[in-house]
């Protein structure tokens, strides 16, 4: 059964047109956790959204098997989507992106796609002010 219903899909699809370069869609599951329900519900979504546009793929990794990719990423549990564009931008979400935060997935995959945060000028001057990496985490509930 799909997650996204015609109207989703029509409105995912009219977003996604905004995608100016290819984004790639890393979805690290377990299927022998006590997340795999989670997990194959995050990989579906991940699938159909990907597939209402030609400018994203998705590849899928197995969190034990994987290990070293993981580490790469910074990938420490399950279900979690690293979102890439030309380049590693830190982009993650754990959990599945359902709600208000799938609005976000959305929205990350245009800002990945063409490289700009689409902030002010002002805030990117602060931010090139800081002398040290910040980590920034988003936590919310399911809506």
């Amino acid at each position: 059964m799909a997650l996204l219903n015609a109207r989703d899909e029509a409105e995912v699809r009219k977003q996604l047109g905004q995608i100016r370069d290819p984004v790639k869609l890393v979805v690290f599951s377990e299927t022998l956790s006590g997340a795999a329900d989670l997990c194959a519900q995050n990989e579906q979504l991940v699938r159909e959204v990907a597939a209402l546009t030609d400018k994203a793929t998705v590849e899928t990794l197995n969190l034990a098997i994987d290990r070293e990719r993981a580490e790469g990423y910074g990938i420490e549990r399950v279900p979690a989507i690293v979102v890439e564009g030309a380049r590693d931008y830190g982009i993650r979400f754990y959990g599945v992106p359902s709600g208000y935060e799938f609005s976000n997935l959305i929205d990350s995959m245009i800002v990945a796609s063409t490289g700009e945060p689409g902030l002010s000028e002002e805030t990117k001057a602060s931010l090139q002010a800081l002398t040290i990496d910040i980590d920034i985490k988003v936590f919310s509930t399911p809506t």
